[in-house]
């Protein structure tokens, strides 16, 4: 076969450093769309990208040219970067050292959007850290509840 296809959807979610509430309404819509740039910029089309005050969610479609762990260094070192130019308060602005990324079906890329798209409403009466437990548990993905959080 001399062509290389893929079609790979990924949702990937992490945190800000000690979930530190610093996504706030000033910044928010800016950064998902900064993060969308640098996603379209290595060819890992984003489809959504969301959050909450101290965390973040991406669904995209994985480049067949650059490995997962490479895409999430890019999306971390260049957006923590970036959001500490846009003013002090974002000075101690950092992101956790781990990654939660879980694979998506295309006959669920619909639920995922959404459900990024909801995450203020989510969280409302759910932190990041129940919900990535949820996550972690519903992929069947073993941890250690010690090695988790930063």
């Amino acid at each position: 076969m001399p062509q290389s296809l893929t079609k790979n959807y990924v949702h990937i979610t992490f945190s800000t450093r000690k979930r530190q509430p610093l996504i706030d309404e000033g910044i928010r819509h800016e950064l998902y769309a900064y993060i969308g740039g640098i996603c379209t910029n290595i060819e890992s089309f984003p489809v959504e990208v969301g959050g909450h005050t101290d965390h973040i969610h991406i669904l995209c479609l994985l480049s067949k040219n650059i490995y997962l762990a490479k895409l999430v260094e890019e999306i971390k070192t260049h957006s923590s970067k970036w959001i500490k130019s846009k003013g002090v308060q974002y000075e101690q602005f950092y992101w956790q050292v781990g990654y939660g990324a879980f694979s998506v079906g295309p006959e669920r890329v619909d639920e995922i959007q959404q459900y990024i798209h909801n995450q203020q409403q989510h969280h409302r009466v759910k932190t990041f850290q129940d919900e990535y437990r949820e996550l972690l548990k519903t992929f069947g993905v073993e941890y250690d509840e010690r090695y988790v959080w930063d």
